[in-house]
């Protein structure tokens, strides 16, 4: 949140180069039917919500001379076995729905980003960059073994590093198809990758992968994480961002995987602007904009009164919860850091568990997106549950937990545009707030979960249901999550 009172959400707790850990456990799973198959707790891109390994199918043979510069080891290793995957899906399934002809990337160099010495790729100096690139004059793909690749899988699992050339691959598919121009914008470009990459992990997950396996529930809400790393930065009084820059949000870059995932390459070849905005429909610009400057709250008492206050304001209940900074409900349920209690209609909160999970990532790092907006979600969460209190709807199911995402997203659309209360101004959502969201749903599921802090295994599931409260209202929850 960028203004009057700001709001950045979410406890992400995976920073990528300069890595903390999560204090936070993971919500249990609950079972559950929902009213769509899109929304199915039980399925995600057709395939069934299971838990399993993710990762090479069995030993990863040695690197091969076609990495130039490779030292050899471990990640070189993965890297070359990941695009080896990568290759035999396009091989086996480019024609299918894409225009040109599938040709392998000419050329893969391997490099050392700590090292002053390391060869020029693509004609830049990569000395201090670590990334993964695709060149498109020179057709050849590269990646840094020493930082990028072995933190994304430190916290993210083997299965970042086939997401990553995944992504970076999708480049290149772009420039056989043809599906993009000189003039096609970054953010075009980055969501086709996106796409691209959702539809090769798709084949992975369906089991059809001979090298590599992917769960459909904790790994690809991994892959996930990892991919949204590699966003478009947020924007800060001190580092203003160009749109030459722009790799689109959290919730932007989810989406075009979905899309992949679920509707293949052909759906892919198809974004443009034009896709994009639908996608986006009529949330506020300064969402998506990384140009909004942003600042982030300490939480604290005086902010979760003018949370509360203004949540009062857009859900108008008959009975609004109150709000407890301490303690635990009368049912001995412990916030972590936040529940509530349906025996007092009490969102409890434990605080100082809540301003970590509220604590800003270094943006200037490769980071989740994680600040203020982080716990503001989380409370709002709860306080979701009293709206489906008063429509004596129950609390502790599959369904609930997807509602109570659903009404998180309403207040959330609802706090994109200024509000005045009684108080004074509201907290107003701007530019980066929706990336902690989602990064939150990804990965402790809390927005999304029921009144026994139980969520849906998916996070593919979780940010469908969210993304439809920020496209619908309220009794639109209760209709999609009867």
């Amino acid at each position: 949140m960028g203004v009057a009172i700001t709001a950045r959400v979410l406890s992400a707790c995976l920073i990528l180069m300069l890595a903390a850990g999560c204090s936070q456990a993971a919500p249990t799973v609950v079972a559950g039917r929902a009213v769509s198959m899109l929304y199915n707790p039980g399925r995600v891109g057709g395939l069934p919500t299971a838990e399993g390994p993710s990762g090479p199918r069995g030993d990863v043979p040695p690197v091969t001379a076609r990495v130039g510069n490779s030292d050899g080891g471990e990640i070189d290793r993965l890297s070359m076995f990941a695009i080896d995957d990568i290759e035999e899906f396009w091989t086996q399934h480019y024609a299918d729905s894409l225009d040109g002809r599938f040709q392998p990337v000419s050329t893969l160099v391997s490099y050392d980003s700590t090292d002053p010495n390391s060869p020029r790729v693509c004609g830049g100096d990569v000395y201090h960059l670590p990334n993964a690139m695709y060149c498109r004059r020179a057709d050849t793909m590269a990646w840094d073994r020493a930082k990028f690749m072995p933190t994304a899988r430190k916290y993210f699992g083997d299965m970042a590093i086939n997401g990553t050339l995944a992504h970076e691959y999708g480049h290149a598919v772009q420039a056989m198809a043809d599906t993009v121009n000189p003039l096609t914008r970054t953010l075009v470009r980055e969501q086709q990758a996106d796409c691209f990459a959702g539809v090769y992990l798709q084949w992975v997950a369906a089991g059809n992968s001979s090298r590599a396996t992917l769960s459909t529930g904790d790994g690809l809400n991994h892959v996930l994480a990892g991919l949204i790393v590699i966003r478009d930065p947020v924007s800060t009084l001190d580092n203003p961002v160009s749109i030459s820059d722009e790799h689109g949000t959290a919730l932007d870059r989810v989406g075009a995987f979905q899309t992949g995932f679920d509707g293949g390459a052909e759906m892919c070849a198809e974004i443009d602007m034009g896709e994009i905005r639908k996608r986006r429909g009529n949330l506020p610009h300064a969402l998506f904009e990384s140009e909004n400057p942003q600042s982030d709250l300490t939480i604290d008492e005086h902010v979760l009164s003018t949370l509360m206050e203004q949540l009062g304001q857009i859900f108008a209940l008959s009975r609004p919860p109150d709000l407890a900074t301490s303690g635990k409900c009368p049912s001995g349920h412990e916030p972590d850091p936040v529940a509530y209690c349906p025996e007092s209609n009490t969102v409890v909160v434990d605080l100082a568990g809540l301003q970590e999970m509220s604590e800003p990532t270094d943006q200037s790092t490769l980071s989740l997106p994680q600040g203020d907006n982080t716990g503001l979600s989380a409370v709002t969460s709860r306080y979701a549950l009293a709206v489906q209190r008063e429509r004596e709807v129950g609390l502790e199911s599959a369904a609930a937990a997807l509602r109570t995402a659903c009404l998180t997203g309403v207040a959330q659309r609802r706090m994109a545009e200024p509000m005045r209360l009684p108080s004074g101004p509201g907290l107003t959502l701007a530019g980066g707030d929706l990336d902690e969201a989602i990064t939150g749903l990804l990965m402790n599921g809390v927005v999304a979960s029921d009144a026994d802090d139980n969520t849906v295994p998916a996070g593919f599931t979780r940010i469908l249901a969210f993304r439809s409260g920020l496209h619908g209202d309220v009794d639109g929850c209760f209709e999609r999550f009867p």
